[in-house]
């Protein structure tokens, strides 16, 4: 990948285009962010850098994070990733990077952990199918009904939907396009949603897509034996 930063979703808002349309984003707090360590191919067989996020007292490190942190001359840590980024080799330890690594136009993953629902049934947790609320359905209106054969195979095989723990799942929503960024505030502005709830742990790096650029309007050829180019005079839309 050839970016990335941490950051923290600040929320949802809107903004207006050129065109006065609406486009929904999601304000995401940035940086700043400490290369806290740099892994190279000679000695760990990859290169790579591991960022540090927010600062944090002291008091609530551990004896191995509080070391680790002082070896590379870097202030107490909250949160430390690790990030295989195409320039790793030309970082260095206590190199900052900030919202401004990223401009307005570019592709990108984000990555967060998804708002906890607790334990959660069948129908909320899968969209599982209800029985009819009418007479003679009984308090199983909600339930998961039969789970399958009893003679043969005898059991419930793996991956059968089920009630149990909804949601604080790691989740990447792919391809967001960067709207707006304000390095003086740390932001970034993505079009659409970011998994998580507000105040929640986000990473923002280069999408892993394939961006095919448009060539031209679709619909519309330059080739004049193609039915695309050729005009009928007929239709109203033709008519000026």
């Amino acid at each position: 990948m050839e970016k990335a930063i941490i950051g923290k979703k600040v929320g949802m808002s809107q903004i207006f285009d050129t065109d006065g349309k609406v486009i929904p984003v999601t304000v995401i707090e940035a940086g700043p962010c400490v290369v806290v360590q740099k892994k190279t191919a000679e000695k760990d067989g990859y290169e790579a850098v591991q960022l540090g996020y927010e600062d944090v007292p002291e008091r609530k490190l551990t004896k191995p994070e509080k070391g680790h942190l002082d070896k590379a001359g870097v202030s107490p840590k909250k949160h430390l990733k690790e990030f295989k980024l195409n320039k790793a080799a030309e970082m260095s330890v206590g190199d900052v990077v900030k919202a401004d690594t990223f401009a307005a136009g570019d592709h990108v993953d984000v990555t967060g952990t998804s708002k906890g629902h607790g334990y959660a049934g069948v129908v909320k947790r899968h969209g599982a199918h209800t029985l009819k609320a009418t007479h003679g359905t009984g308090p199983v209106a909600r339930h998961a009904g039969s789970m399958g054969s009893g003679t043969d195979p005898s059991r419930i095989f793996k991956g059968k939907i089920g009630a149990g723990h909804m949601g604080v799942d790691q989740v990447t929503v792919m391809n967001l396009d960067v709207v707006k960024v304000d390095p003086e505030l740390n932001m970034i502005v993505v079009r659409g949603a970011v998994p998580g709830p507000k105040g929640g742990l986000v990473t923002i790096r280069s999408t892993a897509k394939v961006i095919v650029e448009k060539k031209g309007d679709a619909g519309t050829s330059a080739n004049p034996q193609k039915a695309s180019a050729r005009v009928n005079p007929q239709k109203a839309s033709a008519r000026r």
